[in-house]
């Protein structure tokens, strides 16, 4: 069943997205080659709790750290490990956060150092696609229309989206109806309402659509071995435009 939101509702929610937002941008900062994503971890972890928040993902699920942190061909869920990054690499870093009894979500790909060029269009084209998916959330529209805007931008630049893993609602529950596929036909699924609340996030392989789930039951890679991007932000349904409560200008800006 699909939560509508109160105003005051979605008010927590930005609280949480924002601190969410806040915190990927504390871990990009420490982005660097002969960084260990367990020291990024652990960044996120006391960033989150000096904030008055809780990590939301440490224990969902039996899930074992603070972010899931996916490097190169590791499309999500990847964890924190002594891997130390080195120039050339992409990390995506996925967030949560508990506060106030809601809950925030938000990822970012980072490139580390210099990446090749094919890495730079996967990046782009994977942000594009998400931009274009928001611009469909709006009150009337369907599920479908979102969906079809982000495969449509990313199988036209020679990638694809993965068909495993869905973006999907939030609130006092970190992952609530709907499902948010990012492939799909315009016009098809669910209604969007004003005070839905939902996380829209392409997962985009560089190569063929196929997974490979690690024997962890958590790590997702591609198939192929090459390259994955993720972006996610959450968006609140309103009778006009698309309200995007968190933010990558906190990254991008270099500025927290």
């Amino acid at each position: 069943m699909i939560r509508l939101k109160t105003e005051e509702e979605i008010e927590l929610l930005r609280e949480n997205a924002l601190l969410v937002s806040k915190t990927l941008a504390e871990v990009g900062r420490h982005i660097v080659p002969g960084m260990t994503t367990l020291e990024l971890n652990k960044i996120a972890e006391t960033y989150i709790r000096d904030n008055g928040a809780e990590p939301a993902f440490l224990g969902y699920g039996g899930f074992p750290y603070t972010l899931c942190i996916s490097v190169n061909d590791v499309i999500v869920h990847g964890f924190a490990s002594e891997y130390r990054l080195v120039e050339g690499d992409i990390i995506s870093v996925d967030c949560g956060t508990i506060y106030k009894g809601f809950y925030g979500d938000s990822a970012y790909t980072f490139p580390v150092g210099s990446i090749s060029e094919e890495s730079k269009k996967l990046l782009r084209v994977t942000k594009e696609s998400l931009y274009l998916g928001i611009e469909k959330a709006v009150n009337g529209n369907r599920i479908g229309d979102i969906s079809y805007a982000v495969q449509q931008h990313c199988e036209k630049n020679g990638f694809s989206v993965v068909r495993e893993m869905v973006g999907h609602g939030i609130g006092k529950k970190l992952h609530e109806a709907p499902e948010v596929p990012n492939f799909g036909s315009r016009g098809q699924g669910k209604k969007l309402q004003e005070g839905m609340v939902i996380c829209i996030e392409p997962m985009v392989n560089a190569g063929e659509r196929s997974v490979h789930m690690h024997k962890d039951g958590w790590t997702l890679s591609t198939a192929d071995k090459k390259n994955s991007a993720h972006y996610e932000l959450t968006v609140a349904i309103t009778k006009g435009k698309p309200r995007v409560l968190s933010t990558f200008e906190y990254i991008e800006n270099n500025n927290i």
